[in-house]
């Protein structure tokens, strides 16, 4: 009879997920449900879907950290298909692919991979380090910058009702305006959202093509449902829209119609980048 009970006990300990605990404390809610969930939970519902987008904000070290803390978890629930990164375009995936593949990690990553100076490597490295000496594929998700001056140039007609929605052009708009602290011109604007649109595009492209299940890190703004990739999804002829986990700073409000899942860091001093931007606009 003990050895039956150790038996069992020794199975259900297998069938268990034990991870790490999270590296940030925060608030998780299902914004379905408004039910508060642990970390584990969490892992849990997310392990079940077979495409995922966690939105980020981009200078955050939390936000990174918890990317990787979830990238390992979901990895101990089932194989990952793979995991596309904003950060990456399509002219460094070959270089991307080398060092997969490579017997030898280079002694200088970034400088390997042509990492964008834009993108902080202190905060991105551990996430890209680990995804490398993995079995799964990691994409490159963005537009390159050929691309971006080409749509900038002449901007492409999209397809699609919900990403050529009067609400989502204009939210867009609205966010492109803030994000440059209202000094573009307004000859510029259409571009820019051109540019903006095009790019939640390109990585709804990607995560419908990717091996799944798949997790694609991308900013706030493009893991949004509905104005960011989602509606890409839709629109590209998915029936189900990608689940989407939000990590934002206390404070800061997200709801059912922006996200699946909200985690809601500590909040970290603002940074006064319009100052910067001011400056190099001459204002």
């Amino acid at each position: 009879m003990r050895g039956i009970l150790m038996l069992a006990l020794l199975m259900l300990s297998a069938c268990q997920h034990v991870s790490t605990p999270p590296p940030v404390v925060g608030e998780i809610r299902d914004l379905r449900s408004g039910q508060t969930l642990t970390a584990e939970e969490l892992v849990a519902q997310l392990g079940t879907t077979s495409r995922l987008i966690v939105g980020e904000q981009h200078d955050n070290r939390d936000h990174h950290e918890l990317q990787l803390w979830l990238l390992q978890s979901l990895g101990e629930r089932r194989a990952q298909g793979s995991l596309l990164l904003e950060m990456l375009t399509p002219d460094q995936q070959p270089r991307v692919d080398d060092v997969r593949h490579a017997s030898t990690p280079p002694a200088d990553l970034p400088s390997a991979l042509a990492w964008q100076s834009g993108w902080d490597w202190n905060l991105y490295g551990p996430i890209v380090r680990f995804a490398l000496t993995q079995p799964y594929p990691l994409l490159a998700a963005n537009l390159d910058t050929l691309e971006v001056r080409a749509v900038y140039a002449n901007p492409p007609t999209l397809s699609g009702l919900r990403s050529n929605a009067a609400s989502v052009k204009d939210e867009l708009l609205k966010q492109v305006s803030d994000s440059h602290c209202g000094l573009l011109p307004k000859s510029q604007m259409p571009a820019m959202l051109a540019v903006q649109q095009q790019r939640d595009r390109r990585m709804a492209e990607r995560l419908l093509a990717a091996p799944a299940p798949s997790l694609l890190i991308a900013g706030a703004y493009h893991a949004r449902k509905d104005v960011g990739v989602p509606i890409h999804v839709l629109d590209l002829g998915e029936p189900q829209a990608p689940m989407v986990l939000m990590l934002a700073e206390q404070g800061s409000e997200v709801t059912p119609a922006i996200a699946d899942y909200v985690w809601y860091t500590p909040a970290t001093p603002p940074q006064d980048y319009c100052a910067q931007m001011r400056k190099q606009f001459g204002k």
